[in-house]
């Protein structure tokens, strides 16, 4: 009996071990993810704090290229350095990078016209010689000092007077007779005193300085000038139009010709949408040309919805084939017959993203491995942009060079394995994996770019603009906004100073019967153009 107890006592406190262990192994388990839970919270923490009050800049410190060979793969495997060093030593030209020239006050006032004060406080007495007592005479001038005077704008009204006239025989019989000279230039909006210089003025402000038009009816306000905001929105709905319109639809036709296309999106707020809140978003899309060596096209389109039709309508009539630069967005997909080109600078802003802080240097860490492949791409690219290379020059250099790198980091892509702390490095991980297939499709083109920076540079007018005006109130008010800010942006690439070129397509008044050859005679391009409004 007492042996049978004491086996079943031994029984007992088998099972209470087994017990105990499978307690201390969940804890254990419950901590590690406990662990890594708190990681990810304290890499968020990290990556948040970084984007409210860290530097914006995605510049990063050079890391020497030659530990590219301390990345390991799968089972010890060393990626070897000829995958990612240059296969070919190049030669670049010798520079000193100098310091920006200070402008002299000629080149800083070059704009402005130039008033002449002739300084005259000698007396007689003074202007007379004082050992002959002649009187001097006048023999230079030197300029002794330049100022710079504002002039606040200046508001005039025109009034168009019709003469009536009468015929002095006439006036005594029964008939007289009567001529009003009606010969008065049509007006820009019917009913309307706005002109061309008082419009593009308006939408200068708003579109190229950021001024809502609330804040514009205070300032003509303190003028003596009476504008509501509710006019000047009713103008800029009406010219576009009436005018505007048809010089965008012909840059987007234009814009369908090319080969080499953008796209970026970024939402606004529009208040009176059908079936849709006052607060819920709506959408801008951006389509441009790329670095093709044709004059550049941009068109700005809006939308109620980020639904990927939109980019297919706005890229239909395009030729099959065309090489397509976009982001991530799955929109996209909805596009066929196209080109899709892998943009490097959002895998690199992934990737930078994930990089722990202090770790910038450490090619330990997978982010910043990840970060450094593209960073070695980019910077092939720069060297081209300095030696000047044609598109079949960057094609060729690009095979020789960039494309082993890309191999490289495709084949690091299938090592690395996700991280149990870090969410952002799975993040840009998979954001990389999922682009794998157009990783390389830029290379099949020298006319191709590496990034999307130049639509992203586009679209920023909107961005900013937006902080400004906040919202659209109505669907017209937002397609005749992206309307103008294609006309301006479009002025802005080509070097021509947004108020001229608005008042300039104002003044000639293209309409529906305009053919492309006119149209293309307003364009930014155009000699004429280029001499009138730069």
């Amino acid at each position: 009996m007492l042996q049978e107890a004491k086996d079943i006592q031994f029984t007992e406190l088998k099972d209470m071990v087994r017990q105990l262990n499978t307690t201390v192994a969940a804890l254990t388990e419950s901590i590690r993810e406990k662990d890594a839970a708190i990681a990810r919270l304290t890499e968020e923490v990290s990556y948040l704090r970084k984007k409210l009050f860290g530097t914006s800049s995605e510049k990063r410190p050079d890391i020497d290229p030659n530990q590219l060979t301390l990345f390991d793969g799968e089972e010890g495997m060393e990626i070897p350095i000829a995958d990612v060093e240059e296969t070919e030593a190049a030669v670049v030209k010798e520079h000193t990078r100098q310091r920006k020239k200070k402008p002299t006050l000629e080149e800083q006032f070059k704009g402005a016209a130039v008033k002449q004060v002739f300084v005259s406080s000698l007396t007689q007495e003074e202007k007379t010689c004082p050992v002959c007592g002649t009187q001097m005479a006048p023999i230079g001038t030197e300029v002794i000092r330049r100022e710079l005077e504002f002039v606040p704008a200046k508001y005039e009204v025109t009034e168009y007077i019709a003469t009536t006239y009468e015929c002095p025989k006439c006036k005594q019989t029964e008939e007289p007779c009567f001529r009003k000279d009606e010969g008065c230039p049509p007006a820009l909006i019917e009913k309307s005193y706005a002109t061309p210089s008082l419009a593009a003025g308006i939408l200068k402000n708003k579109f190229v300085l950021g001024v809502p038009f609330y804040r514009q009816e205070q300032d003509l306000k303190r003028s003596g000038i009476l504008i509501s905001r509710a006019s000047m929105a009713a103008w800029t709905i009406v010219v576009y139009q009436l005018y505007f319109q048809y010089l965008v639809q012909f840059f987007h036709r234009e814009l369908l010709k090319r080969g080499f296309i953008m796209m970026d999106e970024t939402p606004v707020q529009v208040l009176k949408e059908p079936d849709k809140r006052a607060q819920s978003r709506s959408y801008v899309w951006l389509m441009r040309s790329g670095e093709d060596g044709l004059p550049p096209l941009l068109v700005y389109r809006y939308s109620s919805t980020r639904n990927g039709n939109n980019a297919v309508e706005m890229l239909k009539g395009s030729p099959p084939g065309v090489y397509l630069m976009v982001d991530g967005f799955q929109g996209y997909d909805k596009l066929k017959d196209v080109k899709r080109c892998a943009c490097y600078a959002h895998i690199r802003r992934y990737f930078l993203d994930a990089v722990p802080k202090g770790c910038e240097k450490d090619l330990s860490s997978p982010a910043v491995q990840g970060a450094a492949y593209c960073d070695k791409l980019f910077r092939y690219e720069r060297r081209y942009k300095e030696q000047g290379f044609s598109w079949e020059q960057r094609q060729k250099r690009r095979l020789k060079e960039e494309k082993p790198v890309v191999e490289a980091f495709i084949k690091w892509l299938g090592c690395q394995k996700l991280s149990a702390t870090s969410n952002k490095f799975n993040k840009a991980l998979t954001y990389a994996r999922n682009r794998q297939d157009i990783l390389m499709t830029y290379l099949e083109d020298g006319r191709c770019s590496l990034s999307n920076n130049m639509s992203e540079n586009s679209i920023r007018p909107v961005v900013v603009g937006r902080k400004n005006w906040l919202f659209s109130d109505t669907m017209d008010g937002a397609e005749a906004s992206m309307g103008i800010y294609t006309i301006v942006e479009m002025a802005k690439l080509h070097g021509l100073d947004p108020y001229r070129y608005m008042k300039y397509v104002l003044e000639s008044r293209p309409d529906y019967k305009y053919s492309d050859e006119e149209l293309e005679k307003l364009a930014p391009w155009s000699d004429k153009v280029q001499e009138i409004c730069r």
